[in-house]
């Protein structure tokens, strides 16, 4: 197998270069260990062991996050707490209003992910706390709504309690992610946009700690915000006729649209233009919308020039490359 085809197929299964030491796997592991055996202490004061194992199910699930990826945003107390407190809110509410118990548990999770979502708390353990909620069996539907406070709220404080104090003891994993603050201050020298997929993995490494992206969507973040950075923001009143604007996006998602015509008023919601696509695939190849909203989609103008299309420079500055 040559390296182009070994690349994709690790690429499809998603086997990613491994971005932490030995170490820090270590490190992980250690956590999990010691929050799983508090939990299962707290859980079985409160349930059976069958039930308490059931919960503490979806605790492990947070355990991995907590301790094996403490910088995810997944894995912050926000998330930790808003998504198993909700879930289980839900998990009970729907054991107790529907039956039977399969789409009980089927509604808890689907709406579990919906509050999530809205509630800004998406934490993918929370789903199985929904689903033990719901058909975890008779000593936890005899919790009534008492299961969100004790075990849930009781376990979720102390994994997060464990999560906070151990990785303390490690200055590169500070948990929550908002106390890590990075010690680096870049040189004076301009940035290299050239970077290549082996830069990406190395700097993956060096931060040595599971980092839940992986080189090829990094390598995105930084060409978009580069693209942001030096993106040219314009007003309603830079938008003029016959002049055509690009989105300034990347790849297949890069659109160009020229105003075809227009129809000028004072009022910013009377001020409307027409548009034609002439590049791109966008669904819309001609629409009539206000200037303000053509403004906020267009990133700057665009001049043709020997048969390509330029980033129309600003007075005093060269023309960019093609688009």
């Amino acid at each position: 197998m040559n390296v182009k085809k070994r690349h994709a197929f690790k690429a499809f299964w998603g086997l990613n270069a491994s971005q932490a030491s030995h170490h820090e796997k270590l490190v992980s592991a250690l956590g999990g260990f010691l929050s799983i055996l508090l939990i299962l202490l707290v859980s079985r004061s409160f349930l059976e062991l069958s039930a308490s194992v059931a919960l503490v199910a979806s605790m492990g699930a947070s355990a991995v996050l907590l301790f094996a990826v403490p910088h995810g945003p997944l894995s912050q107390p926000w998330p930790l707490l808003g998504g198993n407190l909700i879930s289980a809110f839900i998990g009970v509410t729907c054991a107790q209003l529907i039956d039977p118990p399969i789409l009980a548990a089927s509604t808890a999770v689907g709406l579990a992910i919906l509050a999530m979502y809205y509630f800004k708390c998406i934490h993918p353990p929370g789903g199985a706390t929904a689903l033990t909620a719901a058909i975890g069996g008779e000593s936890i539907h005899a919790l009534g709504y008492q299961f969100v406070i004790t075990p849930v709220l009781l376990n979720v404080l102390c994994i997060l309690m464990i999560a906070i104090i151990f990785n303390a003891f490690f200055h590169w994993r500070r948990y929550p992610a908002a106390l890590q603050h990075s010690t680096y201050s870049p040189p004076d020298t301009p940035s290299n946009e050239n970077l290549s997929h082996e830069d990406f993995i190395h700097a993956l490494k060096e931060i040595d700690s599971f980092v839940d992206i992986n080189e090829h969507d990094l390598k995105r973040i930084f060409e978009l915000a580069n693209l942001n950075a030096n993106a040219t923001h314009l007003d309603p009143d830079d938008i003029q006729l016959g002049e055509v604007y690009s989105n300034g996006k990347l790849g297949k998602n890069w659109s160009m649209r020229q105003v075809i015509d227009e129809s000028r008023s004072d009022n910013p919601a009377k001020d409307y233009v027409i548009f034609k696509q002439i590049a791109g695939q966008e669904k819309k190849t001609s629409d009539c919308i206000t200037r303000a909203e053509f403004a906020r989609w267009a990133q700057y103008p665009m001049i043709k020039e020997n048969g390509l299309w330029h980033r129309k420079s600003a007075p005093n500055q060269s023309t960019s490359g093609a688009e």
